[in-house]
């Protein structure tokens, strides 16, 4: 049976309020100012996934270090 549920979905309602808290926060300390609604338009825009991944990583191996 196919997936029906789309791929940007998320499984806890709260994670989305989150990582759009997150996206922001990233996007301010890089400098990126972020438009209401779609921005993956600009090269800038772009950087801030690349970052919030790297961030994410580094947190979890920081996590099995303890």
């Amino acid at each position: 049976m196919a997936n029906t549920k789309s791929s940007k979905s998320m499984e806890v309602p709260e994670a989305k309020a989150a990582m759009d808290r997150f996206k922001t926060e990233v996007a301010s300390e890089l400098g990126v100012n972020l438009k209401e609604g779609y921005n993956g338009d600009s090269k800038e825009a772009g950087s801030i996934g690349g970052e919030m991944v790297r961030r994410m990583v580094k947190n979890y191996e920081e996590s099995q270090l303890r």
